[in-house]
């Protein structure tokens, strides 16, 4: 296991991360290389959402070193009761040499707080099963057997 260094920085993207992002969603796809087409495709997808899609870097050195996305739902309004929104958490990647080494956590931290601050009333991940464990220790659980092959995991956010 690698040892876990303090001089991680996890922010906020803004729209000049596009090629940081682009670069770690490239490693991600088979270690494929992020051109500048790529890197437009990117930035076109961060803008789409608006402020409804959250996207942060890890970065150590002025390295980004892992990266994840929380999509913003709201829920058509009932009457009576008051609006929520809750969050799907997805795009988490770390770099394979910066795995083990507190980087996934500390994203993962980062989207927790921010759904937290939100007042989302839950978080929604499909991770692969090799992230199961992960998530697991993070609080999230199964709410049930999920078909088709797909796991929907959801984590409860506390009220109040």
């Amino acid at each position: 296991m690698a040892s876990v260094r303090t001089d991680l920085l996890v922010r906020e993207a803004g729209a000049g991360d596009a090629g940081a992002i682009a670069e770690l969603r490239a490693l991600w796809s088979a270690g494929a290389v992020a051109g500048p087409a790529f890197v437009r495709e990117v930035a076109d997808w961060l803008a789409e959402a608006g402020d409804r899609r959250t996207t942060w870097l890890a970065e150590r050195d002025g390295t980004a070193l892992g990266l994840v996305s929380l999509f913003e739902y709201r829920r058509m309004p009932k009457p009576g009761r008051p609006a929520s929104r809750w969050g799907y958490v997805s795009n988490m990647f770390v770099r394979e040499e910066a795995r083990n080494a507190g980087v996934g956590a500390a994203l993962l931290d980062s989207v927790i707080a921010a759904a937290g601050e939100r007042g989302y009333v839950r978080l929604v991940l499909s991770p692969d099963e090799r992230a199961l464990g992960f998530y697991l220790r993070a609080g999230f659980v199964v709410p049930g057997e999920a078909g088709g092959g797909d796991r929907l995991l959801v984590r409860p956010m506390p009220t109040g």
